[in-house]
């Protein structure tokens, strides 16, 4: 017996669900690439996403996963055996750096914790412990999707100015872009990156690189430049050099509706409705965890992001049978914990296109199978997130 008729909720963090508008802008013939308007496409595109950065400086669209603007961001600015430092705290600025070294760089590692953010005091003292200015790029994420955290990108660049530190300031921003604030040039980021298939609304296949001044200054004299990848290359007077090729035309449209959708809500209210959601996401969570069966994987309430909620079953857990009740029989398809958490937690996302009566059928559901299961839990989850949206949702 199963209630799972009807459409499948997708909770994981990415791809997120695609907005019927978005993929209705997708269903349309293809253009002439050379076309004046796809040409105002292409313009209206890169224009906009410096706004979503929030910068001064030019934005680039590659046809790529963050995985292809990670390697967009550091081979544009760097050369082989330069030192990167890589902040930890998770899985994905680890892989960035794994990225690097794979493109013959020198990583080092501030190791760091799965359930803290990033310690901005920590990067002041060891870029200080530089002397010799060895380091050349800093890479850092804003939310880590694995472990749930969100680092403070702001004060982490207050740390590397007062180090009076010349490494470039690198962050990742796919699990936050369009969801959280990202102020790229009041805080001190060099090149920041991003993705089309998170808060963006979009679907995957799309990769973004925001670059300020003085990583044009370092791009001058990058070693690792690539034909696909360069800067330089893409800022050509022709079209299809901004894409090194034939534009992804459908990709485009879709971003395009997505955008809009964004700038009509007003990213303000965007914002708030993200964090509106995640607090009762963590209400009904923290409820449950009464029962002792699981755990915020984030120790620090203000560390938790506005994204996704990452949850750590207790001693000897086993999230499989949760996954599994809430897909199989109720149409909730929840993350799976990754990396060093894999077997260990399961993710709830709550970013991109998401509102009340998503998140309340979903934690519903989580409930329904916690019954199912006989797996101890705080009674009332749902009913805290309940509570919290009526109290702060006014009339």
């Amino acid at each position: 017996m199963t209630v799972r008729g009807g459409r499948e909720f997708l909770v994981i963090p990415g791809p997120t669900t695609v907005p019927d508008e978005v993929l209705q802008a997708m269903h349309r013939p293809a253009v002439d690439i050379y076309s004046g308007p796809l040409i105002a496409l292409t313009d209206s595109l890169f224009a906009d996403l410096t706004k979503i950065f929030r910068t001064a400086g030019r934005a680039y669209v590659y046809i790529a996963n963050g995985h292809g603007a990670w390697e967009a961001a550091l081979t544009n600015v760097l050369s082989r055996g330069d030192t990167v430092l890589v902040l930890e705290s998770g899985r994905f600025a680890a892989a960035w750096g794994d990225a690097a070294a794979k493109l013959g760089c020198e990583v080092e590692t501030l190791a760091g914790d799965w359930r803290r953010a990033i310690r901005p005091a920590e990067v002041e003292a060891r870029l200080r412990a530089d002397k010799a200015g060895r380091i050349k790029a800093i890479l850092a994420v804003q939310i880590d999707t694995a472990s749930g955290v969100v680092n403070d990108i702001a004060a982490i660049g207050k740390a590397i100015k007062a180090a009076r530190h010349d490494a470039l300031f690198m962050v990742d921003a796919v699990a936050s872009l369009g969801c959280m604030p990202f102020e790229m040039d009041a805080w001190g980021v060099d090149v920041a990156m991003s993705g089309s298939q998170k808060g963006l609304m979009s679907p995957p296949g799309l990769g973004f690189v925001a670059v300020g001044p003085r990583a044009r200054e370092a791009h001058a004299k990058a070693g690792l430049r690539t034909p696909y990848w360069d800067w330089t290359t893409r800022d050509g007077d022709i079209h299809y050099q901004k894409y090194a090729g034939t534009p992804p035309e459908h990709l485009m449209f879709a971003l395009r509706q997505a955008l809009d959708m964004l700038f009509a809500e007003g990213l303000e209210k965007v914002f708030l409705r993200h964090r509106l959601l995640a607090e009762a996401v963590r209400r009904a969570v923290a409820v449950w965890s009464e029962g002792q069966a699981f755990s915020f994987n984030v120790a620090e309430a203000a560390e938790r992001s506005d994204t996704v909620t990452t949850v750590l079953m207790g001693e000897g857990g086993d999230p499989r049978a949760l996954f599994d009740y809430c897909n199989s029989k109720c149409g909730v398809v929840l993350g799976v914990g990754i990396g060093a958490l894999s077997g260990k937690a399961f993710r709830i996302a709550h970013m991109g296109h998401v509102n009340a009566p998503m998140i309340l059928g979903i934690l519903g559901v989580v409930e329904v199978a916690l019954e199912a299961l006989g797996i101890p839990h705080g009674k009332g989850g749902s009913q805290a997130a309940i509570e919290w949206l009526g109290a702060s949702v006014k009339a």
